[in-house]
């Protein structure tokens, strides 16, 4: 049987003051894609792990990986002076 993916709500744009405001925009936009966390990990070439930990805050994340996992989840990072 398929796991069932439970959607989130994508969050209102906001200044990124910590990991967990990055973590519930990438497990938005997984879940709002029908994507299991398996799923989601081989499109974006990370661990299992890896998405885990972006998506709960757990762990400190290189910034590459960070970049790689929203481009291809379609998250948009922006940066402003």
């Amino acid at each position: 049987m398929a796991k069932k993916i439970v959607k989130h709500n994508v969050p209102e744009p906001q200044k990124l003051k910590d990991q967990k405001i990055l973590g519930d925009f990438i497990r938005a936009a997984r879940t709002n894609s029908d994507m299991t966390l398996e799923d989601a990990a081989a499109l974006c070439r990370v661990s299992i792990k890896t998405m885990t930990n972006l998506e709960n805050a757990k762990a400190d994340i290189k910034f590459s990986t960070v970049l790689k996992v929203c481009e291809a989840l379609g998250v948009t990072l922006r940066i402003e002076a």
